[in-house]
């Protein structure tokens, strides 16, 4: 197999970065709840999320990192490319109306397997970093459809 087979777009560099900017919708909570049967108040109650020291309603951990599986499978390292481990932190909360980009740099390619090491990081509009860390992905070779 072909360097060109695993990577179509060309091997990953250290230090290659990509992003993606999204605006995070209250039907996201409602899509997310209907994928994970998410219900905590949280993200639906407002005078209960008032109370809590958000202040108001905030959407899922799972909304906010889902802009990394995007950036990961559609721009780097590209389409076939899969997380085989995450550490994410969440640091601050991301409200409906929120709009966040979620950046990814390569730390590392392994030149044995299509393995790369990449910095992860979802950052809301006001510049505030949401979620830092790290993740481990794998690109497997996707065969055109004949």
């Amino acid at each position: 197999m072909t360097a060109e087979e695993v990577w179509p777009r060309g091997v990953p560099s250290v230090g290659d970065r990509a992003e993606r900017k999204r605006t995070v919708e209250p039907r996201d909570i409602l899509l997310f709840t209907e994928i994970s049967g998410d219900r905590n108040p949280l993200h639906y109650d407002e005078a209960l999320a008032k109370e809590t020291r958000f202040g108001e309603i905030v959407v899922q951990g799972g909304v906010t990192s889902a802009i990394l599986n995007a950036v990961v499978a559609e721009d780097l390292p590209g389409p076939g490319t899969v997380f085989l481990h995450v550490d994410w932190n969440f640091k601050a909360p991301v409200r409906p109306g929120d709009e966040i980009t979620g950046k990814v740099e390569v730390l590392e390619v392994r030149e044995d397997k299509p393995i790369t090491k990449l910095k992860t990081e979802v950052v809301r509009n006001d510049g505030t970093v949401v979620l830092a860390g790290g993740a481990l992905c794998y690109t497997m070779p996707l065969k055109p459809p004949e």
